[in-house]
C-alpha cells in the first residue's frame, strides 16, 4: 500500500534516522568524533575519547611497577574549534570479581583513582610496590584523547618470570590473536581479560597448537564481570596436555575486552605478549636486539589455506634471507614455529614475512620470542607483528639510559621525526629527524630532553616516504641478568575519518 502522507511525528523520526548517519565513527575506532555537518570531502577529526586497560602487573611481593601516562603536545583538540575539549585522562582500579561478590548491602565496590593526566606534552607517573596492584581501567577525553598512551613497567627481581615486564596498555577489542604463547611445563602463561564496561562480557579463549585446535576444558567461555579483570592460566584449558607453541584467539560474544598474555619461564624470565597485528599476507616484526642469543618465530594461519612464508631480516645495511631458515610453511588452523639461529649477526634488525609465492595472499599472524643472555642469566621478551607508525605513534617510560629505538622501512626510503617529551619531573623537549633507507633497520639511542628529570615519552611521526615500523627496547640489567622489554610503536589513531553525509528525503516515500 502506498502512503501519500506521513504524520508530523513520523517525518521527524525519519529525518532523525537519516541525519543520524552523520554521527558514525570509523570501524574499530574507540572514540567518536564531531559528526560531518553536510555533504562534502571526508574530513579527519580528532577523537573525543580513548580507552586503555592495564592488567594486574604481578602477584609477587618483590614487584615494583611504574605506570606512565602521556598525551603528545600539539595533538589536535577534540571538539569544535572555539570550544576545545579540556584534557583529562584517568586510570582507576578495576573491581575484582571477588570484591564484587563480597560487596555488602548490594552496593557496588568503588573504583579508586590511581593516576590522572591534565597536561599535554608532559608524562605523569605512579609507582606501586608488591603484589596487591589490581588491573586498571583508563579513559581519556577532550584534548587528552588523541594519542593518549599508558605504559606499565614492572621490575621483578626474583621468582618465576623474573625480569623486566613492559606493556603498552591495550585498547579494548573484540577479536585478538596471540601467537607465541605456551602451555608447556616450564611456562606459566596467563591471558588477562579486562572488561571496561558496565555489563558483563563472555569471552571465548581458543588455543591452537602444531596439530590444530586444542581441546579446551572451558566450553562456556570466560565471564568477565563489569569493570573487572580475570586471569586465565592457559594450561588449565588443555586438560594437562603440554604444548610449547600455542596461538591464543580471544573473541567476545558481546561487548569488548582488553587482553594480554603474561608469560613466565622457569629459567628465561618473562614478559607480556601483546596481540599480533590483524591477519595479513605480509607481516613486519620490528625490534630484535643486536645481542639476541635466541629468536623463535611463531606463526598461525587462521584462514582455509596454508601459508608459505619467505623469511627475511632487515638489518643495518639491507635485507637478507637467513641461510638457516629461509621459509616457513604454516598449515591452515595450525601453529608453526622455527628457531632462527644466529639471526642478528650482532646487528639489530626486524623480521619481514612475505608470501613465498607473490600471487598467494594467505593471511597470517605472527610473533617472536627473543632471549638475551645465557645459562642462568637469560631474559625473555616478545615481539608481535605490528603495523606502521603511520601519522604518529608514541611510547612512554623512556629513561636517560637503557633505551634503543629501532626504525624499519621495509618497502621505501622514509623520513621520520622523533620527539622526546619533557620529563616527568623536568626537562625540555628535543626533536631529531632521521632518514631510514629502504630495506634497513636503524637502531639508535633516542634523543633525550635537555635537563631531563624522571622519565619521558617518545613520539615518532612519518614526515615523508614509505611506511615505517618501529619498536622501543628498554634495558635495565640487574645482577648480571640482561633484563629488557620491547614495545612496538603503532599508529595512535588520534584522528578518525568522518564520512560525508547528506539528507535524502526519498526515504520518506515508498
Amino acid at each position: 500500500m502506498n502512503r501519500t502522507t506521513l504524520s508530523l511525528a513520523a517525518v521527524a523520526t525519519a529525518l532523525a534516522a537519516v541525519t543520524g548517519f552523520a554521527a558514525l565513527t570509523a570501524p574499530g575506532a574507540d572514540a567518536g568524533a564531531t559528526p560531518a555537518a553536510a555533504a562534502g570531502p571526508a574530513a579527519r577529526l580528532p577523537v573525543e575519547r580513548s580507552s586503555a586497560l592495564c592488567p594486574a602487573p604481578s602477584d609477587s611481593d618483590v614487584a615494583d611497577t611504574t605506570y606512565t601516562s602521556f598525551t603528545p603536545q600539539g595533538a589536535p583538540a577534540a571538539g569544535s574549534p572555539d570550544k576545545p575539549g579540556a584534557p583529562r585522562a584517568d586510570l582507576v582500579t578495576a573491581v575484582s570479581p571477588d570484591a564484587a561478590k563480597s560487596a555488602k548491602g548490594g552496593k557496588k565496590p568503588v573504583a579508586e583513582p590511581l593516576l590522572g593526566l591534565t597536561q599535554l606534552g608532559k608524562p605523569v607517573i605512579k609507582e606501586t610496590k608488591g603484589g596487591d596492584a589490581t588491573a586498571l581501567i583508563g579513559s581519556a577525553s577532550g584534548a587528552a584523547a588523541p594519542g593518549w598512551t599508558t605504559q606499565q613497567t614492572t621490575a621483578l627481581a626474583a621468582g618465576d618470570g623474573r625480569g623486566l615486564l613492559g606493556l603498552t596498555c591495550p585498547a579494548p577489542d573484540t577479536d585478538l590473536w596471540f601467537p607465541g604463547a605456551s602451555a608447556s611445563a616450564d611456562r606459566q602463561d596467563y591471558v588477562h581479560l579486562t572488561n571496561p564496561d558496565d555489563a558483563a562480557v563472555v569471552a571465548d579463549v581458543d588455543l591452537y597448537g602444531p596439530e590444530g585446535e586444542l581441546k579446551s576444558q572451558l566450553t562456556e567461555g570466560v565471564t568477565v564481570p563489569a569493570r573487572s579483570s580475570v586471569p586465565v592460566l592457559l594450561s588449565t584449558l588443555t586438560g594437562g596436555a603440554e604444548t610449547e607453541d600455542v596461538t591464543v584467539h580471544v573473541t567476545t560474544r558481546s561487548g569488548r575486552v582488553g587482553a594480554a598474555v603474561r608469560a613466565a619461564h622457569d629459567e628465561q624470565g618473562g614478559d607480556w605478549l601483546t596481540a599480533s597485528a590483524d591477519p595479513a599476507a605480509g607481516q613486519v616484526l620490528p625490534g630484535i636486539p643486536a645481542d639476541a642469543t635466541s629468536v623463535r618465530l611463531v606463526a598461525y594461519a587462521p584462514g582455509e589455506d596454508d601459508a608459505d612464508l619467505k623469511i627475511q631480516l632487515a638489518g643495518k645495511t639491507g635485507t637478507f634471507t637467513p641461510a638457516a631458515a629461509q621459509s616457513l610453511r604454516v598449515k591452515s588452523g595450525m601453529t608453526a614455529a622455527i628457531d632462527l639461529k644466529n639471526l642478528t649477526r650482532g646487528e639489530a634488525g626486524s623480521l619481514v614475512l612475505t608470501p613465498s609465492q607473490p600471487g598467494r595472499k594467505t593471511p597470517v599472524v605472527a610473533a617472536l620470542k627473543v632471549v638475551r643472555g645465557s645459562g642462568d642469566k637469560q631474559e625473555t621478551a616478545f615481539i608481535p607483528a605490528s603495523g606502521p607508525v603511520g601519522e604518529r605513534a608514541t611510547v612512554a617510560d623512556n629513561r636517560a639510559d637503557g633505551g634503543t629505538l629501532m626504525l624499519t622501512a621495509p618497502t621505501a626510503d622514509a623520513e621520520v621525526e622523533v620527539t622526546a617529551s619533557a620529563g616527568t619531573a623536568g626537562g625540555q623537549p628535543a626533536t631529531k629527524t632521521y632518514t631510514v633507507k629502504r630495506g634497513t633497520t636503524m637502531a639508535l639511542t633516542p634523543p633525550v630532553p635537555a635537563g631531563l628529570k624522571g622519565s619521558y615519552a617518545l613520539t615518532v611521526q612519518t614526515v615523508s616516504g614509505g611506511p615505517v615500523h618501529a619498536a622501543r627496547m628498554l634495558a635495565a640489567p640487574e645482577d648480571g641478568i640482561p633484563m629488557f622489554t620491547v614495545q612496538p610503536l603503532t599508529d595512535d589513531r588520534g584522528t578518525v575519518e568522518i564520512p560525508t553525509a547528506r539528507q535524502d528525503l526519498t526515504v520518506l516515500t515508498d
